[in-house]
């Protein structure tokens, strides 16, 4: 797709004393100019911003009476193409695929990552799927964060993905993870209803004191305690963007390894070598997508599905009980199948 020059709009900002000493890419975060944080540092790299004329670095320190100038271009639509990656396909039929993500993996093509995404994948495996999505999110009718492992489920067909899009509309659709918290949590189940919207200074991140947050709820459960942390089942009623990781922050509660919310700082402070070694291993949020519940588009049928806690969670699971004295055996024997009544 070609861009012409009626397309392309360039904006000036100058830096004034309250903003000298800031980041480029923070000063314009804080600007009205549509894009992220994260696209900000991408426009940078690309050549498209300009300081007194100047190519700089997203982290480039301003002064005061600096030109910042931005040249905003329309977003380049990627597409989705085939790639030959590996699958952990928990079901499938002629409708519907139901994946278990890995940690890491993103759901779909965007600016950063153009391909080894999940659509990638499902596009060399079912050779069609859903074209609701467009040719980026082709099958994708609902996303996981890219460090949060799990159940995530695609449509094959246009019919599936308007009656699952449906289905999660009417919160008929059940969710529910393992995550594993810093913390002694108090009580034993409750649940959060707070409203999740963009942040207000972070475009980023999310928040329950946004100005246009949505309404949220999640429920918790405790599962084990461990003392310095605590292992809870989390269904969500709704699905707002990083909800499980917002909501939990908000109660004091972090997701271990979430750099974003605050999850990760504590690992620093926690002493015994091969606890903090376990820590270190978790390279993401110990967060897994572990049920998934809706009605089949066809017959109408209610599917369940479950994924077992990967293995860098269960690791750091097992690290937790030894570092709080409660032994393997003292673990309910029947501990997966209590959790998926």
């Amino acid at each position: 797709m070609s861009v012409t020059p009626q397309q392309i709009k360039t904006v000036w900002f100058k830096v004034d004393p309250g903003h000298s000493g800031q980041r480029l890419d923070v000063f314009l975060a804080q600007k009205e100019t549509g894009l992220s944080r994260s696209q900000i540092k991408y426009v940078v790299e690309e050549g498209d911003v300009l300081v007194n004329g100047l190519a700089p670095k997203a982290s480039q320190k301003l002064k005061e009476g600096d030109v910042v100038e931005l040249t905003l271009k329309p977003p380049k639509e990627a597409i989705a193409v085939a790639q030959d990656i590996p699958l952990s396909i928990v079901y499938e039929d002629e409708m519907i695929i139901v994946v278990n993500k890995p940690a890491g993996m993103v759901v779909h093509p965007a600016a950063g990552n153009p391909d080894n995404t999940l659509a990638n994948a499902l596009l060399f495996h079912c050779q069609n799927l859903s074209g609701i999505g467009g040719v980026i999110r082709p099958g994708i009718v609902h996303r996981l964060d890219k460090n949060t492992s799990g159940l995530i489920v695609a449509a094959k067909t246009d019919e599936a993905h308007r009656n699952l899009s449906a289905q999660f509309e009417k919160h008929e659709v059940h969710k529910t993870y393992q995550v594993l918290v810093w913390g002694d949590v108090k009580g034993n189940a409750g649940e959060i209803f707070l409203p999740v919207g963009r942040h207000t200074s972070d475009r980023k991140k999310m928040s329950t004191k946004s100005r246009r947050g949505k309404d949220a709820l999640t429920l918790w459960k405790v599962r084990e305690r461990y003392g310095l942390a605590t292992l809870l089942d989390v269904e969500i009623k709704t699905g707002r963007t990083h909800q499980i990781r917002v909501h939990l922050s908000s109660r004091g509660y972090g997701v271990i390894g979430d750099s974003v919310y605050g999850g990760s700082s504590k690992v620093h402070a926690v002493k015994e070598p091969q606890l903090k070694n376990a820590l270190k291993k978790l390279n993401r949020q110990a967060l897994h997508s572990a049920k998934l519940s809706f009605l089949h588009p066809q017959t109408g049928q209610r599917l369940i599905f479950f994924a077992d806690m990967p293995s860098d969670m269960a690791e750091l699971c097992r690290a937790l009980r030894v570092f709080s004295g409660i032994k393997e055996e003292q673990v309910a024997k029947s501990w997966k199948d209590a959790w998926k009544k």
